[in-house]
């Protein structure tokens, strides 16, 4: 892929969380939620590639825009896979909390798994702990691993995860050890990526969230040099079996970062709609709107800032989506 995309998917992701972000605190998740695919659909439309979506908003007959197995772009080389989240953090967005984001991970056709909407366990660290986790490992082990690679005491740590019961197991363990614990509400993709960046203050990520997020954070921790570790948790036959027909195989394996997203030709792209760890949210300003973006790319390893004004004294000006042939 082009280095020139970059800015492309950057684009995509701006018009995302300017949609949105216009509901931030007004109580409806689903309204903001909308705002972003529809906004993040016209943009990609305008986008030089063949795309096809394989981890969106939910199947065919689930989502009217951005679904599993649409296609993106305007259709024309190079072919690639696509994952969106339009908005990571629908309630985040609807109550106003930090870490809200839209996020774009773009990679060459069959390089991103596809995987189900569906929970997954997963581990994640940056680049200075890579190659010291084991998903399999008791917590203490990791932890213990990972203070070594970080030249920190335990008590140093701080592990990210999100506040649900399913984790009581894992607070309380991780609260054994000493080390600190950082609880968050919803938007386990931008808790991962915060691991591999230094001024975030998070080291680790444990949990169980979902699988799509999870393939996201592993696009972007891939680009910045980290790792992640996964896998599927399927709830019951019907899970399961969604599992084994998009020919995953054994549920019960263990993912790693190449198995997750396989290659280094990938971009990923974020914006903030709320102010978070890695990113500030949108601001308005009368007629003009601030954006704060990341862009990475990995297989230069390069990560771009990007602090975007957006002109809004008139209505932005998206292409109209094309109509496609039905068979």
């Amino acid at each position: 892929m082009e280095r020139e995309l970059a800015l492309e998917f950057v684009r995509v992701t701006e018009a995302a969380a300017l949609s949105a972000g216009r509901l931030m605190g007004k109580g409806d998740k689903e309204a903001a939620d909308q705002a972003a695919v529809d906004a993040m659909r016209s943009v990609f439309d305008t986008v030089h590639i063949d795309g096809t979506v394989v981890i969106g908003e939910g199947e065919m007959d689930e989502a009217p825009m951005l679904f599993i197995g649409e296609k993106v772009g305007t259709g024309v080389e190079p072919c690639v896979d696509v994952a969106v989240d339009p908005l990571e953090g629908t309630n985040l967005v609807a109550k106003g909390l930090p870490n809200a984001l839209s996020v774009v991970a773009v990679a060459p056709r069959g390089c991103l798994l596809h995987a189900p909407d569906i929970y997954m366990e997963k581990i994640a660290v940056g680049p200075r702990a890579k190659g010291c986790i084991n998903l399999d490992a008791p917590v203490r082990e990791n932890l213990r691993a990972v203070a070594r690679a970080l030249n920190k005491s335990v008590g140093d740590l701080t592990a990210i995860i999100l506040d649900r019961p399913r984790h009581a197991g894992i607070i309380e363990e991780i609260r054994a050890t000493g080390a600190r614990v950082k609880l968050i509400s919803d938007g386990d993709v931008s808790a991962a990526i915060a691991t591999a960046l230094e001024d975030t203050g998070v080291d680790i990520l444990f949990g169980t969230g979902g699988a799509p997020e999870g393939v996201i954070a592993a696009a972007a921790l891939k680009c910045l040099g980290g790792e992640l570790q996964g896998r599927l948790k399927p709830d019951g036959e019907e899970e399961t079996g969604r599992v084994r027909r998009m020919g995953l195989g054994d549920e019960n394996k263990l993912l790693f970062l190449d198995d997750l997203v396989a290659g280094d030709d990938i971009f990923f792209a974020a914006t903030g709609i709320t102010d978070g760890d890695m990113l500030r949210g949108v601001r308005y300003l009368g007629q003009t709107a601030q954006t704060h973006s990341l862009v990475m790319r990995g297989i230069t390893g390069t990560v771009r800032n990007i602090t975007a004004t957006h002109y809004l004294a008139k209505k932005p000006r998206f292409v109209a989506r094309k109509p496609r042939c039905q068979d």
